[in-house]
């Protein structure tokens, strides 16, 4: 279990239409002009746009692998701790965050994107 950096990065860049914004500490992702991730590499943590019902679901069911990062604009934003979550289930939590972003026309076209097979076996 856990997810690399790199490995995190594979599944943002498979997405179309994904903006990098780096500053000092973190890096932002956002779909034409539209923020849904962050990522902090000094904590191996990423903040990932959901709903609402989703952020307390994540949270409440794992909190040692989600936390409340904040709310905005109806929707949920969750800490994900990158060692502690498998690489499927962040699969669908990116692609979650980006579709909520995401022009319609440009979401309804894309699947949730996954790692190569050669993935290392945990």
């Amino acid at each position: 279990m856990g997810v690399e950096i790199d490995e995190f990065l594979a599944l943002v860049n498979a997405l179309p239409g994904v903006e990098h914004k780096q500053s000092a500490n973190y890096t932002s992702y956002s779909v034409h002009g539209k923020k849904f991730g962050y990522l902090w590499p000094r904590t191996r943590t990423v903040g990932l746009k959901q709903t609402l019902a989703e952020q307390i679901a994540l949270v409440s069911e794992r909190p040692e692998v989600f936390e409340v990062q904040f709310t905005a604009g109806g929707f949920g934003w969750v800490v994900t701790y990158l060692e502690k979550i498998d690489a499927e289930e962040l699969s669908e939590l990116v692609f979650e965050a980006w579709r909520l972003s995401a022009p319609a026309a440009l979401a309804d076209t894309q699947t949730v994107p996954s790692l190569p097979s050669h993935r290392r076996q945990g």
